[in-house]
């Protein structure tokens, strides 16, 4: 996410390194490379030049103060451009309404069926009762999709699959919901192209039938520019609310997320990377920003962590921390949990300064998976006190676990590490300084 754009900023800012104050002629140089660097990474060059004529204005303007580099002042103020451009706060999405109406609309292969299944997971999180509405009548896998999207997270679904009128569906959907007590019902709708008139006309009626609390526009960011584009003619027609961009992991570039604000004038108010369910986030520009500038995102991270890690299985690991009796099965437990918080890079790249050093790093969910076969290979007493791994037993296990002795012997010593650490922690009572620490972010 944004890799490209990242590198060329972090290139242009090394034009200040070792400046001893903020000049016309090094600030020239830099914004200049800024502008290349938003150009490549797909933004409109009339917001680009806007945007870098403001940093220069902003920089040329300010007196450095000695304790800040002129490198350092220019990220800030990059940083502070980067977050208005991407709309200057975050938008929550509009709950009001009983039942609540949410109209999803978009392009075909957007993703929106998908996102339909994601935001409704992400409300009933909320303890939301919500309800899936299958209003696509084109595509007959469309209703079939969103059935198997509700059965994995537990969430009603609405479908007349002989019924071809979307509207006389969605006030069905409506009437239902009234009756069974849904709070949000969640329409998903055809994909469709601006320029087919039937088509735009039925979303139109839609939104007009349901009079919903958000509409939102569903699209691809790896189009684009093609995806401000086509943002602004939807808008133009439907008004929307906001903007979910979607396939956020596969876009290097960012170009979407930076320009759609601008020209639009709608808050992105969503952002989908992957197509696990729980990849799902609220849009926040200035975490955006600061990611962007590899300042990482630990906000970001502390709340994803609170979301997902189980609070008696946390108490249960911290009281075995105490007594020294952390053994393999408890740092299992905790693979567990950290996959479910979402892509391994994305997460490490929300660590401040990490971002940078991981960008050619090809890091995803399989590479737990020869740690994973390691402790499986293990008996459970083997797990419980690993003391007991000699030469023999390591042979069995990277045998059972297909991997190489060296391996079992770096997992182990890697492990042994994390045990003193602990125990270390615990002694100077930096576990609990450290949990205080977390709850700063509750």
């Amino acid at each position: 996410m944004f890799d490209n754009l990242s590198v060329k900023l972090d290139k242009a800012f090394k034009n200040l390194k070792g400046q001893g104050r903020i000049t016309e002629i090094n600030v020239a140089t830099t914004v200049k490379e800024i502008r290349r660097a938003l150009i490549d990474a797909d933004v409109n060059f009339k917001v680009a030049k806007e945007v870098t004529d403001s940093i220069k204005e902003k920089a040329l303007g300010q007196d450095v103060l000695i304790a800040v580099s002129p490198g350092q002042l220019l990220t800030k103020i990059v940083s502070e451009e980067l977050t208005e451009l991407m709309g200057g706060r975050t938008e929550e999405i509009n709950l009001k309404g009983d039942p609540n109406v949410i109209l999803i609309s978009g392009l075909q292969g957007s993703g929106k069926t998908t996102f339909s299944g994601k935001l409704a997971r992400h409300l009933k999180a909320q303890n939301r009762n919500v309800l899936l509405v299958a209003c696509d009548i084109y595509r007959p896998a469309a209703i079939d999709q969103l059935k198997v999207l509700g059965e994995q997270i537990e969430v009603d679904v609405y479908a007349e699959p002989d019924n071809k009128d979307a509207l006389k569906i969605a006030k069905n959907a409506l009437k239902y919901a009234k009756e069974n007590n849904k709070k949000t019902i969640i329409v998903d709708t055809a994909g469709r192209l601006a320029v087919d008139e039937q088509m735009m006309n039925e979303i139109e009626a839609l939104k007009k039938g349901l009079n919903p609390a958000e509409t939102l526009f569903v699209v691809d960011s790896m189009t684009g520019q093609d995806a401000v584009n086509t943002a602004k003619t939807f808008n133009d027609r439907l008004d929307f609310n906001g903007v979910v961009l979607t396939k956020l992991d596969g876009d290097t570039r960012g170009g979407a997320a930076l320009t759609i604000r601008k020209v639009v004038d709608k808050p992105i108010k969503f952002i989908s990377s992957g197509e696990k369910l729980d990849a799902l986030d609220v849009f926040h520009p200035d975490r955006m920003a600061n990611r962007i500038l590899g300042m990482g995102d630990v906000v970001s991270l502390v709340e994803k962590a609170q979301n997902t890690f189980d609070e008696e299985e946390a108490k249960r690991i911290q009281k075995k921390i105490r007594k020294n009796q952390f053994g393999f099965d408890d740092f299992l437990s905790q693979l567990e949990q950290i996959k479910k918080m979402g892509n391994l890079k994305d997460l490490m790249g929300m660590i401040p300064g990490v971002g940078k050093a991981i960008k050619d790093v090809d890091i995803d969910d399989d590479s737990l998976k020869p740690i994973e076969a390691i402790i499986k290979s293990m008996t459970i007493k083997e797990r419980e006190e690993p003391d007991l791994l000699n030469g023999s037993r390591k042979q069995r296990i990277a045998k059972g676990s297909g991997t190489s002795i060296q391996e079992v012997n770096q997992l182990l010593k890697q492990f042994d590490q994390m045990r003193k650490m602990m125990k270390t922690m615990n002694k100077m009572g930096g576990a609990k300084r450290a949990l205080s620490g977390m709850n700063m972010f509750k």
